[in-house]
C-alpha cells in the first residue's frame, strides 16, 4: 500500500542463474537393426492422439499440426520460469535388457533421456533451432527393473521446442494389470479445513486418486494424502483408487470424516459480500484526511493505515493519529475511539494494518517477535479493535538460501511472524479478524519462482508470503492480494497477465482458489483457499496506484469468478460463487474520486 500517488513498486525478479549445460555429445545416428523379439514400446510416440500416454509438467505440452515431421501432429512444449517443459511416459520393460531410445526434435537445447533404468540413466541433447534432428541413446536395464521413464524437455528461458516420432526399441515387459482396490482407508488427522487420510499400499500401483463425494480432489504417489480447502464442522465422504499404466482400480469403500470447528478463520460475522478499505489515519497525502465517522456504511472492514515499527528489526509497532499540522481536520483521540465503537455497533470490523510501503517489519529474532505481540496487543486494546491486517511489503519478508519448502519454513522472519500471529489469535480468540494484503510478487509469482531458487540468483522475496498464508490458513479471515503496482504474472494457463483489466484479476484470483505447484514443483502444491477467504485487491482511482481497473472491467472479473460468465480467454478452474468481495487502496482515494469504487460495489451486489 502506498502513502503517495502512483509509483511503480514492483521489483523485477533477478535473473535465474544460467546453469552450465553438460558437454554431452549429440548423437545423430540411425537406430540399430531391430531383432525379431524387439518392438517399439512407446505409446503414442507420434502424438497423433494428442498427449494420450504422456505427462507434461505444468500443462507445458500440447499437440500441434505444425511443425511436424510425420503424420498429422507433433509435440510442442514451452519452458516457463523454473519449469523446463518436461514431458514423460512410464514404460514397462524387461530386466537385464538393452533398449534404444530415439526421437526427432526441433528447437533450442532439446533433451531426450531415460531414468529409472536400474543401471546408468542416460540423456542426450541438441541445438536445432530451425530443422528436425534425430536424437538417439541406448541403455541397459538392471536385474530388477520392470519399468523406466522416458522423457524430453527443453531448457530454462528458451522458446518452445518440438518432438515427433519418439520410439523405444527393445523387448517388451510383462503386461501391466490394473491394481487392486485399496483397503484400509482411514482418517489420520483433522483440522477445520483439512482431512488427512491413509490406506494400505497396493502392489503394482504407481499412484492413487482421492475422491470426495465422488469427485477426484487429489492424487498421491504413496498411500496417504491430505485434502484441504474444506469447511469447518462439515461431514465429507472419501474414497481412494489405485492407478498404474494399465488403468485405474475401482474406488474403495467410502469413509466419512467431519472437520473440526473453525479456529477463527472464515467470515467471523462478515457479510456474504464484503467491501474492505484502508483509511489513512496516521498520515496525509494527496487524497486528503477522512475522519472515521465520515466513512460510509458501504465499508464492512476498515483497516487503519498504518502501524509502523520504531526500527526495521525492533518488532515494536506504534500507531498514532495524523498530527494536526499535517491533517488539520483530524478528530480527537476520544472522537476517533467513539467513531470506531459506532462502526462496530453497526456490524463493521476495524483492524490495525501493520506495514505498508514505508513500514518495513523484519521479525528476525524472538525478541522482535515478542515485542510485536506486545505492541500490537496494546494498539488493539487501546482502540478496541477487531483484529490485524498484515501488509508487509518491500523487504519485510524474504526466504533464506535453502528454505525451499513453503510447508515447513526455516527463515526466522517467516517463522517468527507465524508464531506472533498465532499468539495474537490465541489471546483474542475465535472473533479475532485476520487479513493479509501481500503483493503479487510475494504470492502468485511463487508459481514460477520461490526464494533464491535451486541454484541461487533469484530474488529471495519471491513467493515469500506463501508459507505465512499456508501456516495461518485456518486462522485467516481474508486474503486480498494487491492486484496493482505489479509486473506481468504467469497464471495457471502458463500465460502472462498484466494489470489493469478483468483478465488480470480473474487469473490472479483463480490461482488463490485453485491452488498451484510452487516453483513448478508438483510435489509442493500450495492448496487453494476457500472462496469466502478471498477478496480482490484494487486501487480506488488512477491516483491511488498503477493498475487502476474501470468499474466495467471490475464487474467482468466478478462475473467470471462468481458466475463463470464474461471470462474472456482465461477459463477459471471453478465457479467461485462464495467469493467474499473486494478490497481497495483506499477509502480516502475513493472519496477523492467521488466514491466511484464503493458505489460500483454496492450497485453490483445490490446493497
Amino acid at each position: 500500500m502506498e502513502r503517495t500517488g502512483p509509483t511503480v513498486r514492483f521489483s523485477g525478479l533477478l535473473a535465474v542463474c544460467s546453469a552450465t549445460l553438460l558437454a554431452a555429445a549429440t548423437l545423430v545416428v540411425s537406430a540399430p537393426t531391430v531383432s525379431a523379439a524387439d518392438a517399439d514400446l512407446v505409446r503414442n510416440g507420434g502424438f497423433e492422439a494428442g498427449l494420450d500416454g504422456w505427462n507434461c509438467a505444468n500443462r507445458s505440452g500440447v499437440a500441434v499440426t505444425a511443425p511436424k515431421r510425420s503424420g498429422d501432429y507433433a509435440l510442442k512444449a514451452t519452458p516457463a520460469g523454473n519449469d523446463h517443459a518436461k514431458c514423460s511416459q512410464t514404460i514397462t520393460v524387461k530386466p537385464n535388457s538393452t533398449y534404444t531410445l530415439s526421437a526427432w526434435v526441433q528447437g533450442s537445447h532439446v533433451y531426450l533421456g531415460a531414468s529409472g533404468t536400474g543401471t546408468t540413466d542416460v540423456s542426450t541433447w541438441t541445438q536445432s533451432p530451425a530443422a528436425w534432428k534425430q536424437l538417439t541413446t541406448t541403455f541397459a536395464t538392471g536385474p530388477s527393473t520392470t519399468s523406466v521413464s522416458v522423457y524430453t524437455h527443453g531448457w530454462y528461458g528458451t522458446p518452445a521446442h518440438y518432438v515427433d516420432d519418439l520410439t523405444l526399441i527393445g523387448p517388451g515387459g510383462e503386461p501391466v494389470v490394473i491394481p487392486a482396490v485399496p483397503a484400509g482407508l482411514k482418517t489420520t488427522a483433522l483440522t477445520s479445513s483439512s482431512v488427512a487420510l491413509s490406506w494400505n499400499a497396493v502392489s503394482g500401483a504407481s499412484g492413487y486418486h482421492v475422491y470426495r463425494g465422488g469427485t477426484k480432489v487429489a492424487t498421491a504417489t504413496g498411500p496417504s494424502a491430505t485434502v484441504t480447502g474444506l469447511t469447518p464442522s462439515t461431514a465429507y465422504s472419501f474414497q481412494v483408487s489405485a492407478t498404474n499404466a494399465a488403468g485405474e482400480s475401482a474406488k474403495s469403500a467410502a469413509i466419512t470424516a467431519t472437520t473440526t470447528e473453525g479456529g477463527g478463520g472464515g467470515d467471523t460475522k462478515l457479510p456474504a459480500r464484503a467491501l474492505v478499505g484502508y483509511l489513512h489515519s496516521s498520515f496525509a497525502n494527496g487524497s486528503g484526511y477522512t475522519r472515521m465517522a465520515d466513512v460510509p456504511d458501504s465499508w464492512d472492514v476498515i483497516n487503519l493505515a498504518f502501524g509502523e515499527p520504531t526500527s526495521v528489526t525492533s518488532g515494536d509497532i506504534r500507531f498514532a493519529l495524523c498530527p494536526v499540522a499535517e491533517c488539520p481536520n483530524v478528530e480527537s483521540e476520544a472522537e476517533f475511539k467513539a467513531a470506531i465503537k459506532a462502526k462496530q455497533a453497526a456490524g463493521k470490523k476495524v483492524l490495525i494494518s501493520i506495514g505498508g510501503q514505508n513500514g518495513q517489519v523484519q521479525l528476525a529474532s524472538t525478541a522482535a517477535r515478542d515485542a510485536f505481540v506486545t505492541s500490537v496487543s496494546k494498539i488493539i486494546d487501546t482502540y478496541g479493535l477487531d483484529g490485524l491486517d498484515i501488509d508487509f511489503e518491500g523487504h519485510s519478508l524474504s526466504l533464506n538460501t535453502g528454505d525451499t519448502d513453503f510447508r515447513s519454513p526455516t527463515s526466522p522472519v517467516i517463522v517468527n511472524l507465524i508464531s506472533a500471529v498465532k499468539s495474537l489469535k490465541a489471546k483474542y480468540g475465535s472473533d479475532f479478524v485476520l487479513t493479509m494484503a501481500p503483493e503479487t510478487f510475494f504470492v502468485q509469482l511463487g508459481y514460477q519462482f520461490y526464494g533464491s531458487g535451486p541454484w541461487g540468483g533469484q530474488d529471495p522475496r519471491a513467493g515469500a508470503y506463501l508459507p505465512v498464508i499456508h501456516a495461518l490458513r485456518d486462522d485467516l479471515t481474508l486474503l486480498h492480494v494487491q492486484d496493482y503496482n505489479s509486473g506481468p504474472i504467469m497464471g495457471l494457463d502458463n500465460q502472462y497477465h498484466s494489470m489493469g483489466g478483468a483478465d488480470f484479476h480473474i487469473a490472479m484470483t483463480d490461482m488463490l482458489l485453485a491452488g498451484f505447484p510452487v516453483a513448478g514443483d508438483t510435489g509442493k502444491v500450495f492448496p487453494g483457499l476457500r472462496p469466502d477467504q478471498v477478496a480482490i485487491g484494487l486501487p480506488a482511482s488512477t491516483q491511488a496506484g498503477n493498475g487502476h481497473t474501470t468499474p466495467a472491467e471490475v464487474n467482468k472479473a466478478l462475473d467470471c469468478l462468481i458466475k463463470k460468465t464474461s471470462c474472456g480467454s482465461y477459463q477459471t478452474h471453478g465457479t467461485w460463487s462464495d467469493l467474499r468481495g473486494l478490497m481497495t487502496w483506499s477509502i480516502n482515494w475513493d472519496r477523492f474520486n467521488s466514491w466511484e469504487f464503493s458505489r460500483n460495489f454496492d450497485g453490483y451486489f445490490g446493497n
